[in-house]
C-alpha cells in the first residue's frame, strides 16, 4: 500500500503489469480523476484498494474481468454513478467496499446472486435509493453496512433462523417494516436499524443473542423491551425516540 506523495491520474499503463497481485493507493488526495479502465487487464490481481484518494467518476464495469480479485475497496472517493450489476460476476471477492462515494440509483438485483463466495460489503455514505433488492435473501452475508442512503422498504432479508450474518448497519435510511416478525441468526452481534421507519416490537427471541451493539432508536416501535440477555442493560441511547417503547432501560411501561 502506497501513501507518500504521489499526484495526478493514476496512468492507463498501470494495465500494462499482467503479473501485479496487488495494487493499493491510500490517503492520497492529490490523485484525481477516473479509474483507469486499463486495471481490467491486470488478471492476476487479488487485491485493489484504491481508498482516501480524489477520484471521481464511475466504478468501471470492466473490474469484473478480475476474476481473482478477493478485495475491492474503493471507499471515500468521489465516484458516481451506478452500481455496476456484473460486479455480482467476481467469483473470488471477499470483501466489497464502495462506501463514502456519491453513488446513485438502486442496488442492483445481481447480489442477490454472487457467483462464487458471499462477500462482506460495504455501500453506506452514498446516495442509494430504491428498495433493497428481494434477491439478496438468496444469499448469506456475514456482514453488511448499507447505512445512510435513502433505501426503502423491507430490509428482513438480512436475517433468518439459518443465516450466518453477524454484523448490519442499515441505519439512516427509509426502511419500514414489521421488526416484531423477525427471526434473527443465532451469529448476530451488531445491528443498528437507527433513523428508519421500523415499526412492531422487538423480539423476545433477542435475549438469547450475543449482542454487542444494538442500537433501534429514532424509529416507530412500541411496547416492552425484552427483559432478558443483554438488552437490559444497554443504555437508553440505544432504544430512546420510538413511538411507545418502555421498559429498562426507557421508563417502566404503564
Amino acid at each position: 500500500m502506497y501513501s507518500g506523495n504521489l499526484s495526478g491520474e493514476i496512468p492507463a499503463e498501470v494495465g500494462d503489469l499482467p503479473y501485479l497481485k496487488t495494487l493499493e493507493l491510500h490517503k492520497l488526495t492529490n490523485i484525481t480523476g477516473p479509474i483507469p479502465t486499463s486495471i481490467s487487464n491486470l488478471i492476476n490481481l487479488i487485491s485493489l484498494r484504491l481508498s482516501r484518494l480524489n477520484l471521481s467518476g464511475p466504478v468501471p464495469d470492466s473490474l469484473s474481468n478480475l476474476k481473482n480479485l478477493r478485495v475491492l475497496d474503493l471507499s471515500f472517493n468521489s465516484l458516481s454513478g451506478s452500481i455496476p450489476s456484473s460486479l455480482a460476476l467476481l467469483p473470488e471477492i471477499d470483501i466489497l467496499g464502495l462506501d463514502r462515494n456519491k453513488l446513485t440509483g438502486p442496488i442492483p438485483e445481481s447480489f442477490g446472486n454472487f457467483v462464487g463466495r458471499v462477500p462482506g460489503i460495504s455501500l453506506s455514505h452514498n446516495q442509494l435509493s430504491g428498495k433493497i433488492p428481494a434477491s439478496l435473501d438468496n444469499r448469506d452475508f456475514r456482514w453488511v453496512d448499507f447505512s445512510r442512503n435513502k433505501l426503502e422498504g423491507d430490509a428482513s432479508m438480512f436475517f433468518g433462523p439459518n443465516k450466518t450474518t453477524g454484523v448490519v448497519d442499515l441505519s439512516r435510511n427509509l426502511l419500514e417494516f414489521d421488526f416484531s416478525k423477525v427471526v434473527f441468526p443465532t451469529t448476530l452481534t451488531n445491528l443498528d436499524i437507527n433513523h428508519n421507519k421500523i415499526f412492531g416490537s422487538i423480539p423476545t427471541q433477542m435475549t438469547q443473542l450475543t449482542i454487542l451493539s444494538l442500537n433501534v432508536s429514532y424509529n416507530r416501535l412500541c411496547g416492552l423491551i425484552p427483559q432478558g440477555g443483554k438488552l437490559p442493560s444497554l443504555d437508553y441511547t440505544a432504544y430512546f425516540h420510538n413511538k411507545c417503547l418502555c421498559g429498562t432501560p426507557l421508563e417502566s411501561c404503564k
